[in-house]
């Protein structure tokens, strides 16, 4: 038989993924596994992050941390962002795939691995200012940015969409992280979620660091073929992000664009994606649970 070309495309597909967000040779073996890990195969967390749309949920959640001044100028003064900025991606990926679907021991001993990294993160702000990275408060402004944006994503372009009960549960499911990594409590459902967020907004600015952060967002060193889908992706994380946070950041969305235009290009592309990456058969089967449970509480 001749070769399958679709099936050449896949395999060009999930190669150029895995360059970019893994250190991994290969996808990680969901069926070999000492135990479920600190959620499970039935759990919302499962269903949110094997999705494509945590490409956009995850540039979001970049766009929005950049507003809070100490948390930016932690990452400005000690991340490697501009001179490894696959690196970066390669080990906050790595971060989320072993908190999610590794063994308890294994997540248990990322967590503490991050934990120790951010007491390394201390220094003083352009506000004069000190910030440490262990602070509660700063951990949960990240915590929570992140939760609200794979949560908007997924919603959007994902391939299962939550009903409500199993959106709060993932909000809870990721506080457990957070909490392990030192936020204190923190919220436990959408609407939780959201009072918190908006709790934070008086300490929100846009200084010389976050604009200049977000213009290395938006112009990353890909080829032009990643180029074009990482500003799709772009795109499409913009469009999500509140009127206000646009206008902190300059960047503003003609009436029309994202509905008519940005929200097309990216579906197709998180479609394509999905097909790419073959979801393994623990992954469907969540994802067919969540399905069941959000057309039942639609009834």
């Amino acid at each position: 038989m001749p070769p399958d070309p679709l099936h050449g495309l896949r395999l060009g597909i999930q190669a150029a993924l895995r360059r970019l967000v893994s250190r991994e040779e290969e996808p990680r073996d969901l069926s070999d596994r000492a135990d479920d890990g600190l959620f499970g195969p039935d759990s919302a967390t499962w269903v949110v992050h094997c999705d494509p749309s945590m490409f956009v949920g995850g540039i979001r959640a970049l766009l929005l941390q950049t507003l809070h001044p100490h948390v930016m100028a932690g990452v400005y003064d000690h991340s490697t962002y501009k001179s490894d900025p696959l690196g970066r991606l390669q080990r906050t990926a790595e971060f989320v795939g072993t908190t999610t679907y590794a063994p308890v021991d294994e997540a248990e001993a990322m967590i503490d691995r991050i934990a120790r990294l951010h007491r390394r993160v201390t220094g003083t702000a352009p506000d004069g200012q000190p910030y440490d990275a262990t602070d509660p408060h700063l951990l949960e402004w990240v915590h929570l940015t992140e939760v609200d944006s794979f949560l908007r994503a997924h919603q959007r372009y994902g391939t299962v969409r939550l009903g409500r009960p199993d959106a709060d549960r993932y909000v809870a499911e990721m506080a457990q992280v957070a909490e392990r990594l030192g936020t204190g409590p923190t919220a436990r459902s959408v609407a939780e979620l959201r009072a918190r967020l908006q709790a934070f907004r008086p300490e929100l600015t846009a200084g010389a660091q976050a604009h200049d952060t977000v213009r290395f967002l938006l112009r990353p060193m890909l080829d032009l073929r990643m180029g074009a889908a990482y500003a799709t992706v772009t795109g499409a994380a913009i469009g999500l992000l509140p009127r206000f946070v646009r206008r902190m950041l300059w960047l503003p969305l003609p009436p029309g664009v994202e509905p008519l235009m940005v929200r097309p290009a990216a579906t197709g592309l998180l479609r394509t994606l999905g097909w790419a990456l073959e979801a393994p058969p623990e992954i469907d089967v969540a994802r067919r649970r969540a399905r069941d449970r959000a057309r039942r509480q639609a009834v």
